[in-house]
């Protein structure tokens, strides 16, 4: 299916009227005559208004081998802005996984479904990213099984096209920020990418790190009392109990039996991934990189592989494309299969809406991987035949 194509506009953006002809040159002398006729001892002429070019939604069907021809111009603006940009922000989700193995959440074939049918659920299947999964003794179990399945699946799994030109976008110092909704921690698997668990600015310079984790990550445990961090040990979550935290342990039998004093209590471990209905505990974090990233104005985002249901990170999207539409040549880009969400809050959100897979936006770009060496700064779209491969 092909989109409609902005035929009859003129290319975004174009320069204001107000830069087309300039009256702020010399002052006219005597027999000269001026454009407008001005009263000195009147009130000052009003200033003209400068009125801003209307922002209209652009298309490009990438779920195809070849583009159409009419939608050529809104490809190679894709390709300037991934290419060019300086402060690009990317809000991305599982979508940018699915290649590599990690199911996404909602479709047909997505970790929901699967989740149901396996632990034969009542619900959605979403109930198992759910904070009551500690409840109940078998929603605990089955928890701590698909934290071991996911756990071991995402260990192997390796960085995508998509994930590779993020990095090399990072490496360049052109990606202002990663937010990914992803616990799968692919993306921060790669060097350009890394992030900082717990959230925080660096010791050394004084920044946050380049990806921030919306959610959390499979990659790490966390003790629910002393809040001690470990590398997630899928062998450790089996059945229904949550196993001790081995730093309270230790604290608990120093304190009772060689101090003579009463026990605190133990700590018990859980992967630390934010579930549905419960505090974030990078929250604060989240909300400073958000302010700072808004106020040093982006010139891009690119919104990927996600279906924007979580609100907070709905707000997240919504406050940076409107940052990035009111800068001069900001560009809004939502990559993914299916269309973006409705609603009034992300009402004429987008520059371009591409439809199909994010390593496709990946291989047409052609970069070349963060860690090789630096090429010319010029670059060409990879053949049709290449982008097949």
């Amino acid at each position: 299916m092909l989109y409609p194509t902005r035929a009859d506009s003129a290319p975004w953006p174009s320069p204001p009227a107000s830069q087309n002809t300039s009256h702020r040159g010399s002052p006219a002398t005597d027999g000269m005559a001026s454009g407008t006729d001005v009263d000195k001892d009147g009130p000052p002429p009003a200033k003209r208004r400068r009125v801003s070019k209307e922002r209209t939604t652009e298309y490009l069907d990438l779920r195809k081998d070849t583009v159409d021809p009419e939608q050529q111009p809104q490809l190679d603006r894709l390709l300037n802005v991934l290419h060019k940009r300086q402060k690009i922000v990317v809000i991305a989700g599982a979508g940018i996984s699915v290649s590599a193995g990690i199911p996404d959440f909602r479709s047909a074939q997505g970790i929901f479904r699967s989740l149901k049918e396996e632990y034969n659920l009542k619900g959605s299947g979403k109930e198992l990213f759910d904070a009551s999964v500690y409840k109940d003794d078998n929603s605990t179990s089955s928890f701590h099984d698909m934290v071991s399945t996911m756990s071991r699946l995402t260990k192997d799994a390796k960085p995508t096209a998509f994930h590779h030109m993020l990095a090399t976008i990072a490496q360049e110092d052109r990606l202002l920020r990663l937010y990914s909704q992803n616990v799968d921690g692919i993306d921060t698997s790669l060097k350009p990418l890394k992030t900082r668990v717990p959230l925080a600015k660096s010791q050394d310079d004084g920044k946050w790190p380049r990806t921030v984790q919306l959610h959390g990550g499979l990659d790490k445990m966390v003790c629910s009392k002393c809040h001690e961090l470990a590398d997630l040990d899928p062998e450790l979550f089996t059945g229904p109990t949550a196993p001790l935290c081995p730093r309270c342990e230790e604290i608990n039998d120093i304190r009772t039996n060689h101090e003579g004093k009463r026990s605190h209590g133990i700590g018990r471990l859980r992967p630390r991934m934010v579930l549905y209905n419960e505090h974030n505990p990078d929250d604060e974090a989240i909300g400073a990189v958000t302010k700072e990233d808004l106020r040093k104005r982006p010139d891009a985002v690119v919104v990927v592989g996600t279906t924007l249901k979580v609100p907070g990170v709905r707000r997240i999207v919504r406050e940076m494309c409107a940052t990035v539409r009111d800068r001069r040549g900001g560009v809004a880009i939502w990559i993914n299969n299916d269309p973006p969400p409705t609603g009034k809050d992300l009402e004429d959100c987008w520059d371009i809406i591409i439809r199909g897979p994010s390593d496709k936006v990946a291989k047409r770009a052609a970069m070349r991987k963060w860690d090789d060496p630096v090429l010319s700064e010029s670059f060409l779209e990879v053949s049709e035949e290449d982008a097949r491969k």
